[in-house]
C-alpha cells in the first residue's frame, strides 16, 4: 500500500474537522452581531443561517436550538474574559490587583467588543450553566469570582474602610463604575456633542478614584 493512499483518509479527517470548526465560529459569530443589533428575542435561528447564507437545517447540525447557541457564547466569551485577567492572580497586594483587573477587563472590553456588548449589554433570557464547563469561583474561568475572591482577600486583611464588610457588594461597586465607563463609550463614541477623552487613561483614573475612596486610611 502506498504512502499516499494511508495519509490521504488522514489529511481528509483533519480537513473535515477544521471546516466544521470553522463553520461553527462563523455561526457564533453572526449570532453575536445579531444579538447585539437586534435583541436575542428578535433573533431566529433563521435569521442567523441567512446571516452566512446558511440553510437552517445546517445550522441545526451544530447546535440543536438557540438556547444552546447563547449557552456556548457565554462559555466562550466569559472563558475569554477570565484568560485575560488570570495572569494577574499572581500579584500578591489585592488592591494592585483590583487595579491591574481594572485595566485588564477595559482592554478587553474596548480589543472586544462585540463579544462585550453581548455579555454585559445585551439583555438575555436565563441559560443554565454547566458546571461540568464552568467552575463557580474558579479564577481561570470565573471573572466575577475572581474578583470576589480578591475583594473578600483584602476585607479580611483590613485593606478596606470599615463600611465596607460585604464582599459581593464591594466587588460590584468596582464592575459597576467600569462597566459603565467602558459601555458609554462603546455606545457613544462617535458622539460629536461629547469631547472623549482618551477612554483607557479615563479608565486607570477611574480605577485610581475607586481604590483610594475604599481603602482604609
Amino acid at each position: 500500500m502506498s504512502t499516499s493512499s494511508i495519509t490521504k483518509p488522514a489529511g481528509s479527517a483533519a480537513r473535515r474537522v477544521r471546516q466544521k470548526e470553522e463553520t461553527r465560529d462563523r455561526i457564533l459569530n453572526a449570532a453575536r452581531e445579531l444579538f447585539v443589533a437586534n435583541g436575542v428575542e428578535a433573533t431566529t435561528m433563521r435569521a442567523i443561517a441567512a446571516r452566512i447564507e446558511y440553510t437552517p437545517t445546517a445550522i441545526y447540525h451544530h447546535f440543536r436550538d438557540k438556547e444552546a447557541l447563547i449557552e456556548e457564547l457565554c462559555y466562550l466569551d466569559f472563558r475569554a474574559l477570565a484568560a485575560a485577567l488570570v495572569r494577574i492572580g499572581e500579584i500578591p497586594d489585592p488592591l494592585e490587583r483590583i487595579r491591574k483587573m481594572g485595566w485588564a477587563y477595559a482592554d478587553f472590553g474596548f480589543e472586544n467588543r462585540g463579544q462585550y456588548q453581548f455579555m454585559f449589554m445585551t439583555q438575555t433570557s436565563h441559560v443554565a450553566i454547566d458546571t461540568s464547563r464552568v467552575e463557580k469561583n474558579n479564577p481561570e474561568e470565573d471573572a466575577y469570582g475572581f474578583l470576589v475572591q480578591t475583594v473578600e482577600e483584602g476585607l479580611k486583611k483590613g485593606l478596606f474602610r470599615p463600611e465596607f464588610q460585604d464582599e459581593h457588594q464591594l466587588a460590584q461597586i468596582f464592575w459597576s463604575g467600569l462597566h459603565g465607563l467602558i459601555s458609554l463609550h462603546i455606545a457613544k463614541a462617535d458622539d460629536p456633542w461629547i469631547s472623549w477623552r482618551d477612554p483607557r487613561s479615563t479608565i486607570r483614573l477611574a480605577i485610581d478614584v475607586m481604590v483610594r475612596g475604599t481603602r482604609r486610611q
